[in-house]
């Protein structure tokens, strides 16, 4: 058995349910972290069952300040040492910044950047002592783009990305590895995770969770430090980050965005 344990949050859907998937498929041993506990408990019967590891779960809500703490203790307290540290959990909200509830609007920020930054700190610094693991950060092309009509989830994910690149480049050559994974649209839950009040009238063409995570997952044990998804996605973050002026660029972004 693979002594590696992995911790990710927001296991119990979409992408982060199918990359607990594809590292139980190396036998790694699994800390999955997310609210629901009953979907939790399914996911880890089901991996146990099938792969042979060791499952544990963590019931925790990332938008509460105190959970990274909680789950660094909780884990500790267990004896479990966390090689790779996979921050997936997030979400976000579709309208107009002026029109969404705030309180709302700082749960996103807490849990796609305050919490993402705590998991990292303090589970970082064992992995360079150690000279071995990684973290992998799931972020989005939205944060290649201004997002009119999702503002703080596209500059939440911007966050991500500086943090991931800046991160990777302070650990080279620490054994440690840093990867952002940059998915478009993709078909799982996030509408209702988003508590979306109204929903985008542009449609697009969305991969699956499952080939999401099978792209991030190889560029992760390849040590890249960017993993953008699917060719479409590739163009736009070139197109749109590099190409087209900003002003032509955030009026793109709110077409696509566009409410109804």
């Amino acid at each position: 058995m693979n002594s590696e344990h992995v911790l990710i949050t927001g296991a119990s859907s979409g992408i982060g349910l199918e990359l607990a998937k594809c590292f139980a498929a190396d036998k790694s041993n699994l800390i999955l972290v997310a609210r629901n506990t009953a979907a939790l408990e399914k996911l880890a019967d089901e991996l146990r069952r099938e792969h042979k590891i060791e499952v544990h779960i963590i019931t925790a809500d990332l938008s509460k300040p105190e959970s990274p703490q909680m789950v660094f203790d909780e884990l500790k307290g267990r004896g479990i040492i966390v090689d790779v540290l996979v921050n997936n959990a997030g979400f976000g909200l579709h309208g107009g910044f002026a029109e969404l509830p705030l309180p709302h609007q700082l749960e996103i920020i807490q849990v796609n950047i305050a919490a993402l930054v705590a998991l990292t700190g303090l589970f970082l610094p064992s992995m360079i002592e150690r000279k071995r693991g990684g973290i992998f950060n799931v972020g989005s092309v939205a944060g290649f783009l201004p997002g009119p009509n999702m503002t703080v989830y596209y500059a939440s994910k911007a966050f991500v990305l500086s943090f991931s690149e800046a991160l990777h480049e302070e650990l080279l050559n620490t054994g440690v590895s840093v990867t952002n994974l940059c998915p478009g649209p993709t078909e799982s839950n996030f509408s209702q995770v988003a508590r979306s009040h109204r929903v985008r009238e542009t449609r697009a063409r969305k991969m699956s969770a499952a080939s999401v995570a099978k792209i991030g997952h190889k560029d992760f044990r390849n040590k890249k430090c960017l993993s953008v998804t699917g060719l479409q996605n590739k163009i736009l973050t070139v197109v749109g980050s590099k190409i087209l002026p900003r002003n032509v660029a955030r009026k793109l972004s709110g077409y696509y965005n566009k409410l109804k």
